[in-house]
C-alpha cells in the first residue's frame, strides 16, 4: 500500500459530540502563506484550493480554522469555503474565537465576553455557514474563563453554535467549562518533543470525560507558527528509519498513541506532505517504539 491509497479512514474515528470524524483531520493556518499569519509570503491560491480539496478525496471530515488566520492576500476561511462549499454533510469544521487581528494583520487585544457574537458572527459569514459546528475560546491568560464561555454558550443555545471547546487551558479550566456547558473538544499545544505535566493531565482528563484532545503544533514542534520543525531527537529519526517514513509522520503517529480520543490536525500547504500526513493515521508504532520517543520526550523536559 503507497501513502496515495491511504485514507483518513485507517486512523480510525471518534466523536466531537454528536458528529463522528476521522483522527487524522486538517489544520488550515498554513493555507494562507509559507509560514502564519503575517510572517511569511502569501500562498499560491490555485495549490492552497487544491490542497483542501485532496483532503476531502483522501477522507479528511474535520478541518481546524480561525477567522484570524489570513496573510496579506489570504484568508483560510474564504479558500475553505471557495474550495468546499457546498458543504458535505460529514464535513465538520471548527473555528476558535477569542485572538483579534486588525485589518493589518497586527494582534489586538483579546476579545471581551460580549464581542465573542461578532467573532462568530466573521466566522459564519466568511465560511458561508448559518452554524458553526464546534467553537473554541482560545484563554488568552485569562484567569477564570467562565465569563467568556457563558457567552458561547448563550449563542450555543441560539443555534449560531453546535458544539463548544476550550483551547490553551488548564485542568480548572475544564472544570469551570463543564459547569457551564457541554465541553466536546480541548485544543492544547502537545508534541512528543515538549514534555509538559499541566497539558499531561489535561490530556488525563478529556480521555476520563469522552472529550476529544487535539494538540495544535504537534508537527512543528518548537518551530511553531513558522512551520514544521526541522530538529528531532535521536528516538524520532530512529523511528522513522525503522519505518521508512518521514519524522513528521512518527510525531503524528505517536500524539494518535496518546489515546482513542486524541485527533490531529496537521497543516500543510504543500500536497505532497498532505499525502504524507493523512497515510500517518494507518502507522502502528510497536510498545518498544513509544517507550523509546516517551524517554526521548522526558529528556527533552
Amino acid at each position: 500500500m503507497t501513502a496515495e491509497t491511504i485514507t483518513a479512514k485507517a486512523s480510525g474515528t471518534f466523536e466531537l459530540g454528536d458528529l463522528p470524524v476521522h483522527r487524522i483531520g486538517f489544520g488550515a493556518m498554513r493555507l494562507t502563506g509559507s509560514a502564519a499569519f503575517h510572517l511569511g509570503t502569501p500562498s499560491e491560491r490555485e495549490r492552497s484550493l487544491a490542497v483542501l480539496r485532496k483532503a476531502v478525496e483522501l477522507g479528511v471530515n474535520h478541518i481546524d480554522t480561525a477567522a484570524f488566520y489570513f496573510s496579506s492576500l489570504r484568508s483560510a476561511n474564504e479558500l475553505i469555503n471557495t474550495a468546499l462549499s457546498p458543504y458535505d454533510d460529514d464535513l465538520v469544521i471548527v473555528t476558535k474565537v477569542g485572538p483579534y487581528r486588525d485589518y493589518y494583520g497586527e494582534w489586538g487585544t483579546s476579545a471581551r465576553p460580549d464581542q465573542l457574537r461578532g467573532h462568530v458572527e466573521e466566522n459564519l459569514r466568511q465560511l458561508g455557514r448559518d452554524h458553526l459546528d464546534v467553537v473554541y475560546l482560545r484563554r488568552m491568560r485569562q484567569d477564570s474563563i467562565a465569563e467568556h464561555f457563558g457567552a458561547l454558550a448563550e449563542l450555543r443555545e441560539a443555534g449560531l453554535i453546535r458544539h463548544l471547546g476550550i483551547s490553551a487551558v488548564e485542568p480548572r479550566h475544564l472544570t469551570e467549562a463543564l459547569e457551564i456547558a457541554p465541553v466536546v473538544s480541548v485544543q492544547n499545544r502537545y508534541a512528543v518533543d515538549r514534555p509538559d505535566p499541566v497539558d499531561d493531565e489535561v490530556l488525563r482528563l478529556c480521555g476520563e470525560h469522552g472529550i476529544a484532545f487535539v494538540p495544535f503544533y504537534a508537527v512543528a514542534g518548537e518551530a511553531g507558527q513558522q512551520g514544521a520543525t526541522t530538529t528531532h531527537d535521536d528516538a524520532v529519526l530512529a523511528v522513522a528509519r525503522a519505518h521508512g517514513v518521514s519524522s513528521a509522520q512518527v510525531r503524528i503517529a505517536w500524539t494518535l498513541h496518546q489515546g482513542p480520543h486524541v485527533l490531529a490536525i496537521p497543516g500543510t500547504g504543500n500536497p505532497d506532505h498532505l499525502v504524507e500526513n493523512v497515510a500517518a493515521g494507518a502507522l502502528r508504532l510497536t510498545d518498544e517504539e513509544l517507550a523509546l520517543l516517551d524517554q526521548g520526550r522526558a529528556q527533552a523536559g
